[in-house]
């Protein structure tokens, strides 16, 4: 595989990453009705269809005679190979299919539809189209050429990656070849050790490696749809050793993948675990609090946590870090295209069947919400061109999927349809109601301008929640990459601004640009909330909670 073709996958494994979603909202039934939708509307308006065939007619012609002026996006990878603009066969074999992709929106666009009817149809046609994309065919000028420079070989390749993938993988292209990380070994290799264990979590303290650390703890919480070591992937794109390095006492919660005996496992049920896991950094630091940082799912628990708090008179969390967090399920995503009351009903009903909702399945439907990405550049590559899966630590994370227990997967769809955060006392976790209002700690709150999971208006909505100060900072990022994001990579950008008007655009507006990651950023006011230094300690864990299995625990390993 070509350097290029590496950068190229390795940049959409980062963008493109699973993120929880409580709703799986793309059922084939929903799939199958929208396409009748479309097709009886064809009907319904023949001289609307006739008048879109005729307009495809004429720029056909314009193709074939050489006179279109039609040409991809400019970021549309597929299409780089030189042959598609330069050989004139390609070239029209790519126009027709531009000519008519355009011609079937352009349909839906003038139809008599309802809005949300535009928008399904527009998704139901965007998988036909993609699916037939010209760099989809053995026809691929790259495939064709790796075909007469292996002498056939390739094509073997692409079909022995297929047979093992209708085997292996449920027919779809494999993402990344799982076979060339091993979690402890060659990810998730930062030295530290199992202090604190029940049957939910596993409490992970990393050694220090300065000589003098902030008295004030950090506790990592991740989200349970994906395993921890994210906070560990490997040591140049390690926040834990970061941490390390500014002298901070770094603990990190590692979920326990649940399985259908623990399907009543719900948010309470994390929370009282986490509970657990503050009182144990305190007792072991000898700090009266923590700071705390949690990520997409991660964050709604940490944020439920400090609430319950909050709710007792309890301050035992100082500050808390969210990193593309959404808590104002008020979202404009693909996602929810096809959600309504059946279908989160039917999500429901199904996990609470199974007991636990599969991290695969999950993956699966959200393959399906970016299929050019998660998709087909992986059946060009696996099977086309006859490459092995790529190798690439994020991917090996990303498909590393865990199980949610059906209660807690019915507790996010419930938030999802009530939206409980946004008023106070409408949620309710481990017996008392929530006011994020009451929740005077700090709030240091991440998003990333290209994460289509956890779009960063929705970010900064929710961090405005909160009773108590907030920093809002908007990273020039997607998703994953908005974590993963060490210093040092000259393409980084970050806003930030002291202010925290109403609306996301006059923050934006207003906002001061930097360079660099914002782990520096967040580093200065980590330290600010971290107390004063002190001598590190020279042993992990404490007589009553002593250092047991070497990090990264058991429970990383469970399937």
């Amino acid at each position: 595989m070509s350097n290029k073709n590496n950068d190229d996958l390795q940049r959409q494994a980062s963008e493109n990453t699973l993120g929880l979603n409580p709703v799986v909202g793309l059922r084939r039934k929903d799939l199958l009705t929208s396409a009748r939708m479309v097709l009886t509307q064809a009907i319904k308006q023949p001289i609307h269809s006739v008048k879109h065939v005729a307009h495809f007619g004429v720029e056909l012609k314009n193709v074939l005679l050489g006179k279109s002026g039609l040409q991809p996006e400019s970021d549309d990878r597929r299409f780089n190979d030189p042959a598609w603009s330069q050989n004139p066969l390609y070239r029209r074999y790519l126009q027709t299919y531009l000519a008519w992709r355009k011609e079937l929106h352009s349909w839906i666009d003038e139809s008599s539809l309802s809005p949300q009817d535009i928008s399904r149809g527009h998704f139901v046609i965007n998988l036909m189209t993609e699916a037939m994309a010209p760099t989809n065919t053995a026809a691929n000028p790259a495939a064709v050429k790796r075909f007469f420079e292996t002498g056939g070989k390739s094509l073997l390749d692409g079909l022995s990656n297929l047979a093992k993938d209708l085997v292996h993988n449920g027919g779809m292209p494999s993402q990344v070849n799982m076979g060339a990380f091993e979690v402890g070994k060659s990810l998730g290799t930062t030295e530290g050790a199992v202090v604190f264990r029940n049957d939910v979590l596993e409490l992970i303290q990393y050694s220090p490696i300065t000589e003098q650390v902030h008295e004030r703890p950090l506790l990592v919480v991740p989200p349970q749809i994906n395993k921890f070591y994210v906070f560990d992937l490997s040591p140049d794109k390690s926040l834990a050793r970061f941490c390390l390095r500014s002298h901070v006492q770094t603990f990190i919660v590692s979920w326990r993948n649940p399985t259908k005996a623990q399907r009543e496992w719900g948010l309470s049920t994390y929370i009282d675990a986490l509970k657990e896991a503050v009182d144990v950094v305190t007792a072991i630091t000898g700090s009266k609090d923590v700071n705390m940082l949690g990520a997409c799912s991660g964050g709604i628990t940490c944020t439920a946590l400090l609430g319950h708090y909050a709710a007792l008179g309890e301050k035992k969390v100082n500050a808390l870090t969210l990193l593309v967090s959404v808590l104002d399920t008020t979202l404009d995503t693909q996602v929810a295209l096809f959600v309504d009351e059946q279908t989160l009903e039917a999500a429901k009903r199904h996990s609470y069947q199974a007991g636990v909702l599969e991290g695969s399945d999950m993956a699966k439907v959200f393959a399906w919400m970016r299929p050019n990405d998660l998709i087909w550049n992986y059946w060009v590559n696996n099977y086309l061109l006859g490459n092995e899966p790529p190798v690439f630590d994020i991917l090996f994370w990303n498909n590393d999927t865990t199980r949610l227990p059906a209660a807690f997967h019915g507790d996010l769809i419930e938030m999802f349809k009530n939206n409980p955060l946004v008023r106070p006392d409408a949620l309710e976790v481990c017996g008392t109601a929530i006011d994020l209002k009451k929740v005077d700690a700090d709030i240091f709150a991440l998003a990333g301008t290209n994460d289509h999971i956890t779009p960063w208006k929705s970010c900064y909505k929710s961090a405005q929640l909160f009773g108590g100060k907030v920093e809002f900072v908007l990273s020039s990022s997607g998703h994953i990459q908005s974590i993963l994001n060490p210093p040092g990579n000259p393409k980084s950008r970050y806003m930030t601004s002291s202010e925290m008007p109403a609306k996301a655009d006059d923050w934006q507006e207003n906002s001061t640009k930097h360079t660099d990651s914002w782990w520096l950023h967040w580093q200065v006011w980590q330290a600010e909330r971290s107390g004063k230094l002190k001598k590190s300690p020279t042993s992990l864990g404490s007589k009553a909670y002593p250092a047991g299995e070497a990090a990264p625990g058991t429970y990383v390993h469970e399937r």
